[in-house]
C-alpha cells in the first residue's frame, strides 16, 4: 500500500483503521503530541500559512504535494515504504532467514532502546530551533524552518508507531516520555548530548541541519538495514524527508560564504573585522562554528569501541551504511578495524575486532561525507577568487566520547598541553564575542525576495516557485 489514507483521524499507509486498539491508542496520543507542539514548537506561527510540502505517497517519483498549511493542521501520520514478503536479513548470525515482522522476545529491550534514542532526536532539534523564526534571514529560510520542523514531528510519529504497534505498555510509556524530556533541561532532558546544546543563531542552525541532520541519515541509514522490517521500512521513508534537511545546510552555509566573499571583494580585504564591521560573518568564525557542530556531531556515533554495537550488529538489529553494497561476508567475526587511542602523548592506531568497532566504521562513513560537502563549500570561495579554504578537524578535536573524550588536541591532529589548549581554544571553537556577533545580526526579513545582509539569496525557489515569492502568509 503505497498511497496515505487521508480519511482517518491519522494519515497512515499501515491499515491503521483494522486495527482499532492500536488506533484509539495512536488518537489518544495525537493531542498530547500537539499539546507539545503548543508549548515547544515553533514560537509565535499558530496564525501563519506556510508553503509546506506534505506526503502523500512513499512512492519515490511523487511522494508529496506542496500548499500553504497551518503548522498546527499539518497532517502528521504513519507512513512505511512497501514491504517484500520474502525480504531476507542479510547480516549478522541471522543472515540468510526471514526478515522479522514482530519483535522477537530476546531483543525486545535493544530494539526498544533503539527506537527510543532515534525517536528521542526529532522533538529534540524542533525544540532547540524553537525561537530561529522569530530571527529568519528571509521568508525563503523561514519556511525551509517551518518544512524542517514539521517533518521531525513526522519522524517523531513514526517512532511513536513502532513503540505503540510492538511494544506494548512499555512503548505506550516511552511514546509518553518523548514528550516530557525537553532539550536543556536540567532535570529531563533529551538523552544524547548533542540535541542538549543551543541552536543559538542562523548560523548555528544551518551547521546543524548540514552535520548532525547528516548523522541521521546515516543512523537511519543503518536501521534501514535491520532484520525488524517494519524499523527498516520507516526509516527509508525517514530518508526520502531527510534529505531536504541536509540540503538546507549545505545552501544556507554555501549562501553565507557567498555573500562574505561578496563583501571581502568590494572591500578588498580579509581582516574579520572589517568584514564583520560590512555586516557579514568572517570566514573565521564560520570554521569555529563548524569545528564546534562537526565535533559535536561525530560524538553522536558513541565510543570508538562498543560491545553494544557488536550485539545490535550480530543480532541483526542495526546494519552499516550501504550494507548491501559492501562486499564482505558481513558477519565480520574475525575481522579488525582502526581505531585511534592516545600512547604516551601520540595519537596510534591499533587493530580492534571489527564488530566492536562499528561505530567507528559509521563515524568515518559520515566524515567522508560531511569533508565532500565542506570541499563543495570551498569551491564557492575558489570561484570568488578567495584563497582561505574550510577545512573539517581532526576526528579527535574537542571529544567528549570514548576513548579520545578529555584528549587536548589541536584541530589538525597533535596532542597538545593544557596552556596550549588554552591559550589556542578561542582561535578553534567560537567565542562568546563570535556569539554575539552572529547574534547582532540576526534581524528578521520577511519581506518576499529580500534577505539578510549577511546571506546570499538562494539561486532558485522551492518547488520551482520564484524566490520572492510568498512562502509565508502571517494572517
Amino acid at each position: 500500500m503505497s498511497t496515505v489514507n487521508y480519511s482517518d483521524k491519522i494519515p497512515n499507509n499501515v491499515n491503521l483503521s483494522e486495527d482499532r486498539t492500536l488506533q484509539r491508542a495512536l488518537e489518544g496520543w495525537q493531542p498530547n503530541f500537539v499539546n507539545w507542539w503548543d508549548d515547544v514548537g515553533p514560537d509565535g506561527s499558530t496564525a501563519y500559512d506556510v508553503y509546506l510540502r506534505t506526503a502523500v505517497s512513499v512512492d519515490p517519483q511523487g511522494w508529496a504535494q506542496f500548499g500553504h498549511v497551518k503548522m498546527r493542521d499539518y497532517r502528521w501520520g504513519i507512513f512505511l515504504n512497501p514491504g517484500d514478503a520474502n525480504r531476507e536479513i542479510h547480516f549478522g548470525d541471522h543472515k540468510g532467514e526471514k526478515a522479522w515482522q514482530d519483535v522477537p522476545g530476546e531483543h525486545r529491550a535493544n530494539l526498544r532502546r533503539i527506537i527510543v534514542t532515534q525517536g528521542d532526536t526529532e522533538p529534540a532539534s524542533v525544540e532547540q530551533q524553537r525561537h530561529l523564526g522569530l530571527t529568519a534571514p528571509s521568508m525563503y529560510d523561514l519556511r525551509n524552518l517551518y518544512q524542517i520542523n514539521v517533518e521531525e514531528g513526522r519522524h517523531l510519529w513514526a517512532m511513536v508507531y513502532l513503540l505503540h504497534k510492538h511494544f506494548g505498555r512499555d512503548g505506550r510509556e516511552e511514546a509518553e516520555a518523548l514528550l516530557q524530556r525537553t532539550s536543556g533541561d536540567q532535570d529531563n532532558p533529551r538523552i544524547l548530548g548533542a540535541f542538549n546544546e543551543k541552536t543559538p543563531d542562523w548560523l548555528a542552525f544551518f551547521m546543524f541541519t548540514y552535520f548532525t541532520d547528516r548523522d541521521g541519515k546515516f543512523q537511519l541509514s543503518a536501521l534501514a538495514e535491520s532484520a525488524f522490517d517494519p524499523l527498516a521500512r520507516t526509516t527509508k521513508f525517514m530518508l526520502t524527508e531527510e534529505a531536504h534537511h541536509m540540503f538546507v545546510g549545505e545552501s544556507g552555509v554555501s549562501r553565507v560564504l557567498a555573500r562574505t566573499a561578496q563583501v571581502m571583494n568590494e572591500l578588498k580585504t580579509d581582516d574579520a573585522q572589517k568584514v564583520r564591521a560590512a555586516g557579514a560573518i568572517d570566514l573565521g568564525t564560520v570554521q569555529r562554528y563548524l569545528n564546534f557542530h562537526y565535533s559535536v556531531t561525530i560524538d553522536l556515533f558513541g565510543a570508538d569501541q562498543s560491545s553494544n554495537a557488536a550485539i545490535f550488529y550480530s543480532s541483526g538489529l542495526k546494519g552499516r551504511y550501504e550494507e548491501g553494497k559492501r562486499t564482505d561476508d558481513h558477519v565480520l567475526k574475525g575481522q579488525t578495524y582502526k581505531v585511534l587511542e592516545v600512547q604516551n602523548g601520540q595519537l596510534v592506531e591499533k587493530d580492534v575486532p571489527m564488530l566492536n568497532a562499528l561505530n567507528e566504521v559509521l563515524r568515518d562513513d559520515f566524515i567522508k561525507d560531511s569533508v565532500a560537502g565542506v570541499n563543495r563549500w570551498n569551491k564557492v570561495l575558489e570561484k570568488a577568487g578567495i584563497p582561505t579554504r574550510l577545512t573539517v578537524p581532526h576526528k579527535a578535536f574537542n571529544r567528549q566520547i570514548g576513548a579520545l573524550a578529555g584528549i587536548k588536541m589541536s584541530p589538525d591532529g597533535r596532542v597538545v598541553g593544557e596552556a596550549e589548549w588554552a591559550a589556542k581554544k578561542s582561535e578553534w571553537l567560537p567565542t562568546s564575542e563570535d556569539f554575539a556577533f552572529v547574534a547582532s545580526l540576526m534581524g528578521r526579513v520577511i519581506e518576499p525576495g529580500k534577505f539578510a545582509g549577511w546571506i546570499a539569496p538562494p539561486v532558485m525557489g522551492i518547488n520551482r516557485q520564484p524566490v520572492d515569492f510568498e512562502y509565508v502568509r502571517f494572517g
